[in-house]
């Protein structure tokens, strides 16, 4: 029954993360990041990682997508942009696939991960004190400047969708 409800999560992470990545409308491409970050969830559940699972779906899938659609929703993204990026996409495509490739070659020829058993591997993340010893010990000034950073972020989506009283929209 696990392997079966891997294979499906696995599927849906898939499926969902190419429409992510290949849809033409900002909305539907952030809606299909939150149903990636739903089966990675549903992935954390399979290997009873429950706090992960949890946080994962509270922070990133209600915080930071519902984040990234005020955005689209403030910046107006229904017109198309006046920049031609389809020459910059097809190069970071090209070096996207390259870096992918050199990975998966590296990965393959250096040898597979030291495996330990099943049995005699440590459950690190078992543990709520080991998650908040981490957390306030030595991740504590990266989760702090990712929280600045999205404070920034919001700040400047506030500013940029400001309208000026007196200036016309050129559209």
């Amino acid at each position: 029954m696990a392997d079966t409800l891997f294979f499906f999560l696995a599927t849906f992470l898939v499926i969902f993360a190419v429409g992510a990545v290949l849809s033409r409308n900002v909305v539907n491409a952030a809606l299909c990041f939150l149903l990636c970050l739903v089966g990675v969830s549903g992935l954390f559940a399979l290997l009873e990682a429950y706090l992960l699972a949890v946080l994962l779906v509270l922070v990133y899938a209600g915080a930071v997508v519902a984040l990234f659609l005020f955005i689209i929703m403030l910046l107006d993204m229904k017109h198309p942009t006046a920049w031609n990026t389809k020459g910059f996409s097809m190069i970071s495509s090209v070096i996207a696939f390259g870096l992918l490739v050199t990975g998966v070659v590296t990965f393959a020829s250096h040898g597979k991960l030291a495996s330990l058993p099943i049995d005699q591997v440590p459950a690190v993340g078992a543990s709520l004190n080991g998650y908040a010893y981490q957390l306030f010990t030595t991740y504590l000034l990266p989760v702090q400047v990712v929280g600045f950073l999205l404070l920034i972020a919001m700040l400047g989506v506030i500013v940029l969708s400001k309208k000026i009283d007196g200036v016309e929209d050129a559209s």
